[in-house]
């Protein structure tokens, strides 16, 4: 086995798989929205609760970010 090889013996590269990012950015903000609405009703340490709420609303945020900008990048291929 080689681990180089010239640049005539290379074979193409496989031309890219289309994909729609926005259904999986979608479903991981759906989750961390479960995760938020499960942290408000179950009981945990009391330090650790605003922790939790926090992470979860910057989870839930980022993904808002993330669906916007994989949207705007879906509308101009």
């Amino acid at each position: 086995m080689r681990l180089w090889l010239k640049d005539s013996e290379r074979r193409p590269d496989p031309v890219p798989v289309a994909t729609d990012d926005r259904k999986a950015v979608f479903v991981g903000t759906a989750l961390w929205v479960v995760a938020l609405i499960v942290a408000l009703f179950v009981p945990v340490a009391d330090g650790l609760k605003p922790y939790i709420l926090t992470t979860c609303a910057t989870g839930i945020a980022l993904g808002l970010v993330g669906l916007a900008y994989t949207h705007r990048r879906h509308l101009r291929r």
